[in-house]
């Protein structure tokens, strides 16, 4: 069965909405430059309700630890995401860290053995100079096959209601990552596209 993070959230209407749906996981980016950055504060009082069995994602840019562990301390989140340029032993601070590279072609991949020891999965997102994520971009899923030999892979990048379906198909992956995808306007997600995205996912992965 394949795992599904929604990822921005930055309200409570919107993470309940995904846990009803099936959601596996919800992600709440402490990045301030982000148009789906949320307070520490915001995220504790969403992640402080919601039922059991959901894991809950910090995700962080070229962060300290310091700063990671205060925000996960006030936030109660349980996994670290790394989506900046954190070099390999930096994820030896938790016990459970994703760490994303953003991916351009296949070269992109040759850091991930430096990683392999020290995360629990990888996220693929699409490159984009200017941005850290939720771009809406698409890149080779050809990439993502061939990574999967470095460990679990989370497929992020321009995934949608759309062509979810054939991404799962094609890429078999861990698990599956959308923000962007299921939107209404940035930081706001469309719970239909939300349902839609989720129902098919976990459909196509039996």
């Amino acid at each position: 069965m394949i795992r599904v993070k929604i990822c921005g959230i930055t309200n409570m209407r919107d993470a309940m909405a995904a846990v009803d749906f099936g959601a596996d996981a919800l992600g709440f980016v402490f990045y301030d430059k982000s148009p789906r950055h949320i307070t520490p504060e915001t995220a504790a009082e969403i992640i402080e309700v919601l039922p059991p069995f959901i894991t809950t994602v910090g995700v962080f840019v070229d962060e300290t630890e310091k700063k990671i562990n205060k925000i996960k301390e006030a936030a109660g989140f349980d996994v670290v995401q790394l989506h900046g340029s954190e070099p390999p032993e930096m994820a030896a601070f938790w016990p459970k860290v994703i760490k994303a590279f953003r991916i351009r072609d296949f070269t992109d991949l040759e850091p991930l053995s430096k990683f392999d020891v020290w995360v629990t999965a990888f996220l693929l997102d699409a490159y984009a100079e200017d941005s850290f994520g939720g771009t809406g971009k698409l890149f080779n899923w050809e990439i993502a096959v061939e990574a999967r030999q470095f460990g679990n892979i989370i497929l992020s990048g321009g995934l949608n209601p759309d062509n979810i379906e054939a991404a799962v198909r094609k890429v078999s992956p861990y698990a599956v990552d959308v923000s962007s995808g299921v939107e209404a306007s940035k930081g706001k997600k469309d719970h239909v596209r939300m349902r839609q995205f989720i129902e098919r996912a976990k459909k196509t992965a039996l």
